[in-house]
C-alpha cells in the first residue's frame, strides 16, 4: 500500500478525533478496495454514525483528488469486541481486561488478564495473570498474536 494513501487516511480519521487502527487494500486494480479500522481517542465504543462520518470524509476526499479512481470500495468499521492488541498503546489501554495471547514464550496460546506492560532495560513486557493467579511475563517482541477476549 502506498504510503501516501496511508498518510491521506490518517490525515483525514485524524482531523474527525479518531486513530487509525489497521488500513488494508484489496480488490482489483480496475476495482480497489479499502478496509479502514477506526478507533475513538476518547476510549468510547465507536458507533455506526461514528463509521458513518469517517465514511464520507474518506469518499470525499478521495473523488477529490482521484487517487483510487471512481469504482472503489470503502468500508470503514471499528476493531470489534475481540479487536486484535497491536501496540504497547492497546496493551496500557486494555490494562485489566481479558485476553488471548499466543507466544511461544508461553508455550502456545493462554487466555489470561492483562496487568499492564513494563520497561525492563529497554524491553517492553508483558504481565499476564492467569485464572489461576499464576503470574506470567512475556516481551511484546515475542507476541505473535493478542486479542481482546469477549466474556458474556
Amino acid at each position: 500500500m502506498s504510503d501516501e494513501l496511508q498518510a491521506i487516511v490518517e490525515s483525514e480519521v485524524e482531523s474527525l478525533g479518531f486513530e487509525l487502527f489497521e488500513l488494508k487494500r484489496g480488490g482489483s486494480r480496475h476495482r480497489p478496495a479499502l478496509d479502514v479500522r477506526v478507533d475513538r481517542k476518547d476510549g468510547a465504543a465507536v458507533t455506526v454514525d461514528d463509521c458513518a462520518r469517517v465514511s464520507r470524509a474518506l469518499e470525499a476526499r478521495f473523488d477529490a483528488i482521484g487517487t483510487l479512481g471512481e469504482r472503489y470500495v470503502l468500508e470503514v468499521s471499528s476493531p470489534g469486541i475481540e479487536r486484535p492488541l497491536k501496540t504497547a498503546d492497546h496493551w496500557r489501554r486494555f490494562t485489566g481486561k481479558k485476553v488471548s495471547v499466543l507466544s511461544p514464550a508461553l508455550g502456545g496460546r493462554i487466555e489470561a488478564e492483562n496487568v499492564g506492560i513494563v520497561d525492563q532495560n529497554g524491553q517492553l513486557m508483558l504481565r499476564l495473570r492467569t485464572a489461576k493467579g499464576e503470574e506470567k511475563q512475556v516481551p511484546l517482541a515475542e507476541v505473535k498474536d493478542a486479542r481482546l477476549v469477549f466474556e458474556w
